[in-house]
């Protein structure tokens, strides 16, 4: 494979692991704040099953990422280097249970503190995990030319 078809596939599954993530968060607080248990439940149904295409995605962000970045010194490759175990680790030890957590309790129709408790940990988990992969992507770009390096 060239690198550049690794770039490309490395910024499509970057974006659309954004994008997953994007509309995690927002199908949430949309339902929590605006809508029924009922449909509380069923958004937290549909992001386990959002899981199936999810974490192949961030697999290959991840082994693309590790491919294209090597062992450069780059400011920005090392930057971006740094942030993967975090939401890596976020993802694994805090994003996936909670979602298994909270489809569990939505599920069942137990809506007590515990599932507001753990929410809150997965909405902050969550603008975390956006954060860091919003300024990967930006580093990105950056790197590949598409907006202008920082001054």
């Amino acid at each position: 494979m060239t690198r550049k078809l690794i770039t490309r596939i490395h910024a499509v599954a970057g974006g659309l692991a954004f994008l997953f993530i994007l509309t995690f968060f927002t199908a949430t607080v949309i339902s929590e704040v605006f809508l029924s248990q009922e449909t509380v439940s069923t958004v937290k149904t549909s992001i386990v099953y959002a899981f199936i295409g999810f974490i192949p995605i961030m697999a290959v962000v991840g082994g693309t990422g590790f491919k294209l970045g090597g062992k450069s010194p780059h400011p920005l490759i090392t930057s971006k280097r740094r942030r993967m175990p975090f939401i890596a680790l976020n993802g694994l030890l805090v994003l996936v249970p909670s979602a298994l957590f909270l489809a569990n309790k939505a599920g069942s129709n137990s809506f007590d503190e515990w599932f507001y408790y753990v929410q809150a940990l997965e909405l902050a988990a969550g603008a975390t995990n956006l954060t860091l992969m919003g300024l990967n992507i930006r580093d990105g770009l950056m790197l590949t030319k598409k907006i202008k390096t920082r001054v």
